[in-house]
């Protein structure tokens, strides 16, 4: 018999459409004829499962089941795409632990500490992961703009700490632009994170361990025509180029691959992981860990499976088996 696949998208953060692209690119992907699979759209208190666009049923949260044509439909395994809360810092893998189904994400844990930029980045310097000076600051902080130049530089990055898709990120090079970036990161998140610049190229690395196999995927370069890598860059086609495999040497290549595979192992990960870095004189500075990273056909994983000559689909049921194990 089929097992029931859920891919849980939606959320409640600003990166809910990114969320939807990204679902529609992994429900294609996952092999209809070894699973039945299913949308479920996540939306603060409403959980529904769509088919064509439409709500056919509410999800019973009781056993993350539904009722459909009075057959009672419980799921087999969630595969989650939701950027940002609750699909990316914990709170979901928290309820599907309890009602005890298998998911495609790190665990709570692992989940919780990544999403915290400033507790994730603390967290790897006790490992002598290089990293950019930082500070973190909460809403109702005074904010010394002189001290804090002082402290980081400029330019610098002011960025909400527990957010993605760079929704709220400004480049700061000035201090008179200081005030609205703080404005611009506190619509996103409580807490901000003011992070010293390192002038750099951008690079970042995807991959997935499996109980019986470890897939580093090749790098992508990442060349933004804007500021920096940001909403606009990310998701309009041509405001930048994404190279893959980078042209790195070999020996840089995997030294980034195995950095990445050393913060996925000390962070705890598991499922599709995708870990961004800036390169400065021949050393990779930690960015972040994405824990349910872009599936879009255009984002950066599927690229990289693409250039391995690997089908999305074929990653996606290596993940689901193992899980299910």
């Amino acid at each position: 018999m089929k097992k029931n696949i859920a891919v849980v998208f939606g959320g409640d953060s600003s990166e809910f459409v990114v969320s939807v692209k990204s679902s529609i690119n992994v429900y294609q992907s996952i092999d209809s004829n070894i699973y039945n699979v299913w949308k479920v759209q996540m939306k603060g208190l409403d959980w529904d499962v769509f088919e064509n666009e439409q709500i056919i049923a509410p999800i019973d949260k009781e056993d993350f089941s539904f009722v459909r044509n009075g057959e009672k439909i419980k799921f087999d395994f969630a595969y989650i795409t939701i950027h940002g809360t609750p699909g990316e810092d914990g709170k979901l893998q928290g309820y599907l632990d309890m009602v005890k189904i298998p998911y495609s994400t790190c665990g709570v844990y692992s989940s919780a500490l990544t999403f915290n930029k400033y507790f994730c980045s603390n967290y790897l310097r006790n490992f002598d992961v290089p990293i950019a000076k930082s500070l973190r600051l909460f809403k109702g902080d005074l904010v010394d703009a002189d001290q804090l130049i002082e402290t980081l530089g400029l330019p610098l990055f002011v960025k909400p700490n527990a957010g993605g898709s760079s929704f709220g990120v400004t480049k700061v090079k000035e201090k008179g632009q200081l005030l609205e970036a703080l404005e611009s990161a506190m619509k996103e998140s409580h807490d901000i994170l003011i992070e010293q610049f390192i002038d750099g190229k951008e690079f970042t690395c995807g991959l997935v361990k499996l109980s019986d196999q470890e897939l580093i995927f090749p790098i992508t370069e990442v060349i933004p025509q804007n500021e920096f890598f940001d909403f606009e860059a990310k998701y309009t086609v041509g405001k930048t180029d994404e190279i893959t495999p980078a042209r790195i040497s070999p020996e840089l290549t995997q030294k980034v691959q195995q950095l990445s595979s050393r913060i996925y192992d000390l962070c705890d990960c598991s499922g599709i992981v995708r870990i961004d870095f800036i390169l400065k004189d021949n050393e990779f500075y930690f960015l972040e860990v994405n824990t349910t990273p872009g599936m879009t056909a255009t984002s950066f994983v599927p690229q990289q499976i693409a250039a391995m000559d690997r089908k999305l689909g074929d990653i996606l049921g290596l993940i689901i088996e193992d899980k299910l194990k």
